[in-house]
C-alpha cells in the first residue's frame, strides 16, 4: 500500500474548522488505513491502494459534503515529499520563512509573471510546487502571486516533519 501525504486547503482558517479527530475518522471511512495527522492545518498521511488522484478526488468530494463546498486537498507521496525537502532553493532561509505551496497540477511557466514582491520575496517554480522564500515572513509581507490561490502553503518546518513521518511509515 502506498503512503500518502494529503494536505488540505482552507482548513482551520476563515471559519471551515475541521478538528484532526474528525478528518481522521474522515479518512478511515473512506477506506484509508494508518491514518495520522500532523498539527491543525489539515495534514493527514495514510495508506491506500488506490491512485492519488483517486484519494485526492474521493477526499475532496467527502470534505465538499461537510462543507458545502470542495476544500481543495494536495495529495503526494513520501517519495514526492522528500524530493520536495532535498531540491528546496534558498538553503540559507530560516525555514519557518520558506514556504512551499502544493499545487493541484503542475505550475504553467508563466506561473511567476504577475507576481509583486516589495518586501524582496524569492520564488521558485518545481513541478506542482512553488517555493516561495518571505525574508521578513509571510505574516509581514505584501506579496502578491495569484498562482498561489488554488493550492496551500506549508512551511518547511511542516513539510520536514512530513516526510520524516511519511518515510517513518514506511518502515
Amino acid at each position: 500500500m502506498t503512503v500518502y501525504i494529503a494536505l488540505l486547503r482552507a482548513v482551520n482558517v476563515s471559519g471551515t474548522a475541521l478538528p484532526m479527530t474528525e478528518l481522521k475518522s474522515i479518512c478511515e471511512g473512506l477506506g484509508f488505513t494508518d491514518v495520522k495527522t500532523y498539527i491543525q492545518s489539515g495534514n493527514v498521511l495514510f495508506r491506500s491502494d488506490e491512485a492519488e488522484a483517486k484519494v485526492a478526488e474521493k477526499l475532496d468530494e467527502t470534505l465538499g459534503k461537510k462543507f458545502g463546498k470542495k476544500p481543495g486537498v494536495m495529495v503526494r507521496s513520501t517519495q514526492e515529499l522528500e524530493a520536495i525537502v532535498e531540491n528546496a532553493p534558498f538553503p540559507k532561509a530560516k525555514p519557518n520563512f520558506l514556504l512551499v505551496l502544493f499545487l493541484p497540477e503542475k505550475a504553467t511557466k508563466d506561473a511567476l509573471d504577475k507576481m509583486v514582491a516589495p518586501d524582496g520575496e524569492e520564488a521558485v517554480i518545481a513541478g506542482r510546487e512553488i517555493y516561495v522564500h518571505y525574508p521578513i515572513g509571510s505574516g509581514k509581507s505584501k506579496l502578491k502571486l495569484p498562482a498561489l490561490k488554488p493550492g496551500t502553503s506549508r512551511n518547511f518546518n511542516t513539510v520536514r516533519k512530513l516526510a520524516e513521518m511519511a518515510r517513518a511509515m514506511e518502515g
